[in-house]
């Protein structure tokens, strides 16, 4: 996957250049608003990793010019920030993610992957497995032609390992892309959900592969 990182700080830009080069991904990086945008005539990045406070200009305005353009890239925005206002105006303007300066890197590496998933598998609309119906895009499932109602948070872990197509889904992943943030507590609230799922739609519908993840059976 190709990653373009945007930050002012060289060293930051270093360490993440490092740390998701050793997960296998390509890394670009800029300092600048202009330095991104002449990077982006030249090639086409999987994930935008962006800083909002740059020498010449605005990370927040970055993003927005690029929605405005119809760009769909995958944008996590990196921010001293923890006002949740700042969080909103980030949304606002096209990001898909958010990040609090300081991070863990492992978190940091989860929501790439994570972002990257999203960009790279269409919706899934419909699927069928072991007498089980979802009908993804609507969120409603059936059991044996029975009508089973999922929770909001059931429906993300759902549509999650659907977007995966059967492939395995890492645990800190899931946990990044449904509830934010790969917490205790938020392990904890997987594991209840799981139990859940799975009496309602049926101990197959989805597999755990113990050190790995998860994924639809």
């Amino acid at each position: 996957m190709n990653v373009l990182v945007v930050d002012d700080d060289p060293e930051l830009c270093e360490l993440l250049r490092t740390a998701l080069c050793r997960e296998g991904h390509v890394v670009h990086t800029s300092g600048s608003v202009a330095g991104t945008q002449e990077l982006l005539l030249r090639i086409e990045p999987d994930v935008l990793v962006l800083d909002l406070d740059l020498p010449d200009g605005s990370g927040l305005d970055l993003c927005r010019a690029l929605r405005r353009r119809g760009e769909s890239l995958p944008v996590l925005i990196l921010t001293a920030s923890a006002h949740v206002s700042a969080r909103v105006e980030g949304l606002d303007a096209g990001a898909d993610d958010y990040l609090i300066k300081p991070f863990a890197l492992a978190e940091l590496r989860a929501r790439v992957r994570a972002l990257g998933r999203r960009g790279e598998r269409p919706a899934i609309a419909r699927l069928e497995r072991g007498g089980v119906v979802l009908e993804v895009a609507a969120r409603r499932a059936w059991r044996h032609e029975l009508e089973v109602a999922l929770t909001p948070r059931e429906w993300a872990i759902v549509e999650v390992l659907a977007r995966a197509g059967g492939e395995v889904v890492n645990r800190e992943d899931l946990l990044v892309e449904v509830w934010g943030e790969a917490s205790e507590a938020a392990n904890a609230s997987l594991g209840v959900l799981m139990a859940r799922i799975r009496r309602k739609l049926g101990p197959a519908l989805i597999r755990t592969l113990r050190g790995r993840g998860h994924a639809l059976g």
